[in-house]
């Protein structure tokens, strides 16, 4: 295969090297229709799984990298942003965010508009009963929840960001069971498990699409003592370990344990019930690891917040064992929006035409038929400041006014800025960024745009400021 292969000198950031690939039965074969299991992980960087021979040396993840070894590994998998909601909205959609007016995390907090179709709006008409635990992040109000949306069932959270993992009967960040706000207790990482688990036992019998976003390893940085207590000497050991104002390390480490306590948790319960064969895996990670990227996104640079490659490349396994050759590796860059089409291609479902996909099925790229799926794949945050594209092994990138270049065939650790001496190639990325977003939607947060200028941040100022006057007028108006 024709791909897109790091630098010989950087050969061990790669996962694996390439395999041959298996060739594809007709879908619907070996079992019927797949069941379909979405793993999505919160903040999880791109060396914060073992199955990257990079890792920290405390970092241990045997059951997800269970997934990549049954499967394919994506070395080059980017999500649609570098924080929580974008890449949420891309991955159910399969549509840029930016469509959907969803620039930042703020604009998934205020929810993305229900005219957008996602997976289960797709899926029920094949037969499939959906379910979504966990992180939701696309709408913090009732109307916006998954139950709203097309799935059947839902256990999890709404709100944006952080969700304490022991308080689970707060008022004002509440749990839901569907439409319902519910007490628990426990560990939360522990409960989300919990429910997949049940799912799938109930629903074995037919065909299911589970949507498992946890919220690990987010913060707050929280976890049972006595796991944490198993980490407590790495700080010691590898001086590396600081933590930072979040929490220390061994808790950090400790719910990563948990995490990967739960997939195999959901692993094992596939086999258990005889299902594991036909149950086609998708586990990625929403952007890339804040907890000091040095220690958690090698060999990348950068982390979540930034266009970096640490903060949009994360670890993506998929896994389909009556379908797909275990251990195969694939270096071409895809996306996560390309999930949708490739159900939609996989379960032979015709593809929207009144709202196209922006994704692309990875059956193609898997079976061979096809060496590079993208020709070019863009990014932007609005006037937050972040803005990029990648064409081939060329990737721009915007850092508000500040502009750069780089060949991440040759840098994948993004260290040399080559916009001086590829002025062409520099012209031709951001002509093509420019007519890519003027395709685009502002965003619906008043104030913002969708990309940044010195004019735009000003304006941000402006609203910011607004809202502050605001909240003192109406705190006056409470008190008279």
């Amino acid at each position: 295969m024709n791909t897109m292969s790091l630098s010989a000198g950087l050969a061990a950031a790669v996962l694996i090297t390439q395999t041959g690939l298996a060739a594809l039965p007709a879908a619907g074969t070996a079992g019927g229709k797949p069941n379909i299991l979405i793993i999505l992980t919160d903040d999880q960087g791109y060396a914060a799984v073992s199955h990257n021979p990079l890792h920290p040396k405390y970092v241990s993840t045997p059951n997800i990298d269970r997934i990549a070894k049954s499967g394919i590994t994506f070395n080059q998998a980017y999500v649609n942003g570098n924080v929580c909601s974008p890449s949420r909205a891309a991955i159910l959609s399969g549509r840029y965010p930016q469509r959907a007016q969803v620039y930042t995390a703020g604009e998934g907090g205020r929810g993305m508009s229900l005219d957008n179709r996602i997976i289960p709006a797709y899926l029920k008409p094949a037969g499939y009963v959906s379910a979504a635990f966990g992180k939701w992040h696309l709408g913090t109000e009732i109307e916006m929840s998954p139950l709203k949306r097309g799935f059947d069932e839902s256990f999890g959270f709404l709100g944006r960001g952080a969700h304490d993992y022991f308080k689970l009967d707060d008022p004002e960040s509440p749990l839901y069971r569907g439409l319902e706000p519910v007490k628990a207790e426990g560990y939360l990482t522990d409960l989300l498990t919990d429910e997949a688990v049940a799912f799938i036992r109930r629903n074995k019998q037919q065909p299911f699409f589970c949507y498992l976003a946890y919220n690990a390893v987010h913060a707050p940085v929280q976890a049972p003592a006595e796991t944490a207590a198993k980490y407590r000497d790495a700080k010691a050991i590898d001086p590396k370990y600081q933590g930072d104002d979040r929490g220390p390390i061994s808790t950090y480490l400790a719910m990563l344990e948990h995490l990967d306590r739960g997939v195999g948790r959901v692993l094992d319960t596939l086999k258990q019930e005889g299902i594991a064969d036909n149950t086609l895996i998708f586990f990625l990670t929403d952007n890339g690891g804040p907890f000091d990227p040095e220690q958690f996104n090698q060999p990348l640079h950068g982390g979540k917040h930034s266009n970096w490659e640490g903060g949009v490349r994360t670890p993506f396994f998929v896994s389909w064992p009556v379908r797909f050759k275990a251990g195969q590796t694939i270096d071409a860059p895809v996306i996560a929006m390309d999930i949708l089409p490739t159900l939609l291609d996989t379960l032979g479902l015709p593809l929207p035409a009144d709202k196209p996909l922006d994704g692309k099925s990875l059956l193609p790229l898997i079976d061979g038929k096809v060496s590079v799926l993208h020709d070019r794949l863009f990014w932007s945050n609005g006037n937050e400041g972040w803005w990029s594209a990648r064409a081939g092994d060329w990737k721009l990138l915007g850092e508000k006014d500040k502009i750069q270049l780089f060949n991440l065939a040759k840098d994948p650790g993004e260290t040399k800025d080559l916009a001086q001496q590829n002025p062409e190639k520099l012209a031709e990325l951001r002509k093509a960024f420019d007519e890519w977003i003027g395709q685009m939607p502002d965003p619906m947060t008043p104030g913002m745009s969708k990309i940044w200028s010195a004019e735009s941040a000003d304006g941000k100022k402006e609203d910011k400021q607004s809202k502050k006057d605001k909240k003192k007028e109406d705190r006056k108006k409470a008190k008279e």
